[in-house]
């Protein structure tokens, strides 16, 4: 848009803000609009109460469906008892054998709190994941990051866990002068941190669409060209449509982030790898 007369472009920007918001039209929302009020403390943001209603909820949702199990399942217990069977059999025994039911709880705590917290990103009033900051993908890569290396140090000594992720068996020594420093970055940093990024970069990716696509449609509507408003309901229709494409995206994520966990545990187990 060229600048009005008498003003730099970057004044000419500042101005356009100000009479959108002015307006009462949404504009990009400022780092000051993740925190709480001033009375829940600078330490607390928005994605902070997420995290604790995500565990809350989890809580009370497991605690409810089981607190009286039966033979014939009600409907609450019959969800949590598909969700229970879905990781451990598609996942846990799937990429672990035995060994993995043991682990099951873990893998179906961990899919349902990505899953709840990925689905917040569509969810009215709270409308971004939290995993859409690489600080809680990151705490939950290093999670499963610490369990995988323990688990193998652990069942085969800490020596002989490194010498069977770093020395592929039946390889000429010289070629371990390469290929150790590839192990190693492959197993001890290249895993957890595709681990991390895999979701943040998803559901942060997810998050801007969204954004694109809503905010778009609110200042298109606002414009002065009656066909630039008519063309806002092709944004806003996008905005739904992605927004269930979101949730698939958000079920695929969760699922996608504990079977690598799975497999990269079942790994640490297993005699040879």
């Amino acid at each position: 848009m060229p600048a009005r007369a008498g003003l730099s472009s970057a004044e000419d920007d500042t101005v356009s803000g100000q009479l959108v918001a002015a307006e009462g039209l949404p504009w990009p929302p400022r780092v000051e609009d993740f925190y709480l009020p001033d009375v829940a403390g600078p330490w607390v943001t928005k994605f902070t109460l997420m995290i604790w209603l995500a565990v809350g909820l989890l809580i009370i949702f497991f605690m409810a469906t089981y607190r009286n199990p039966k033979l014939v399942p009600s409907k609450g217990q019959w969800m949590a008892e598909s969700i229970y069977g879905l990781v451990r059999d598609n996942i846990a025994r799937e990429q672990m054998g035995k060994e993995g039911i043991k682990f099951a709880p873990y893998f179906t705590v961990l899919f349902c709190f990505i899953a709840l917290t990925n689905l917040f990103g569509i969810t009215p009033g709270l409308q971004i994941s939290p995993n859409s900051h690489i600080a809680f993908p990151i705490v939950l890569a290093l999670v499963s990051y610490v369990m995988y290396i323990y688990i193998g140090a652990r069942k085969h000594g800490l020596g002989q866990y490194l010498k069977q992720s770093l020395i592929l068996p039946g390889v000429p020594w010289p070629m371990h002068i390469l290929l150790i420093p590839i192990e190693f970055l492959q197993t001890f940093i290249v895993r957890p941190f595709t681990l991390a990024v895999r979701l943040f970069a998803n559901m942060f990716a997810g998050h801007l669409i969204l954004l694109v696509f809503t905010v778009g449609g609110f200042v298109m509507l606002a414009s002065d060209n009656l066909f630039i408003q008519v063309s806002s309901v092709a944004a806003f229709l996008m905005a739904i449509l992605m927004a269930f494409f979101e949730v698939l995206v958000s079920l695929l994520q969760a699922y996608v982030f504990v079977i690598l966990s799975a497999n990269y545990i079942g790994s640490s187990l297993a005699d040879e790898h």
